[in-house]
């Protein structure tokens, strides 16, 4: 426990690598820390502005119905 809260840095280093760490008091294991794992990083709101053009038609019925027809959906 000492070790750990006096290199604390050092051990969320290691866990960054990927190591998984288990921390004891007097040798009885009582945490362990694991890298975090995110499941999609995403972009804040408006971040793809003045990159991605909708057409007129982009909500049509027809583009709807090709949609559905790609997925194998019956409009």
């Amino acid at each position: 426990m000492h070790e750990a809260k006096t290199h604390l840095s050092r051990v969320i280093e290691r866990v960054e690598r990927g190591e998984e760490i288990i921390i004891d008091r007097a040798g009885t294991p009582v945490a362990r820390i694991v890298p975090l794992v995110r499941r999609v990083d995403r972009t804040g709101i408006g971040s793809l502005a003045g990159q991605v053009d909708l057409s007129g038609d982009w909500d049509s019925p027809e583009t709807d119905a090709e949609i559905a027809d790609d997925f194998g959906i019956k409009v």
